[in-house]
């Protein structure tokens, strides 16, 4: 288990993450702000009742912030979610994709030793185009 450690280590990789986790993090705050300050209030609009309530269902007494089931929150959650993971994925993850298969469209591919019978028929060919 130490040496699967080392390895991945060694390999670079936490480089790759460390960056990977500065990048979403600061990114994350940006799509926090922008759901939170555009689209928290185009929710909570829709919402109605009381100012400050939002989209959401109230539980017993009124004006008992405790028992206030908020949906915008909810909904704000799930479109910073699904944002931060688009962004990630088509800014980082497809054009990481595209590099790798550039790098193994470079690579020369090892062809595999011919079986046996293979090899044999080949002899006959060549034996037969010698006569």
């Amino acid at each position: 288990m130490l040496k699967g450690f080392k390895d991945f280590l060694m390999r670079g990789n936490v480089v790759d993450l460390a960056v990977a986790v500065v990048i979403g993090a600061a990114f994350g705050k940006i799509v926090d702000a922008f759901v939170s300050n555009i689209i928290g209030p185009i929710l909570a609009r829709m919402g109605g009742g009381k100012v400050g309530e939002g989209l959401g269902i109230q539980l017993g007494n009124q004006g008992v912030k405790e028992t206030f089931i908020d949906i915008g929150a909810i909904l704000n959650a799930a479109v910073v979610f699904l944002l931060t993971a688009a962004v990630v994925y088509f800014a980082f993850v497809v054009p990481m994709n595209k590099i790798n298969e550039r790098r193994k469209a470079g690579e020369v591919v090892e062809e595999e030793a011919p079986s046996a019978e293979v090899a044999l028929l080949t002899e006959i060919r060549d034996s037969l185009r010698a006569r």
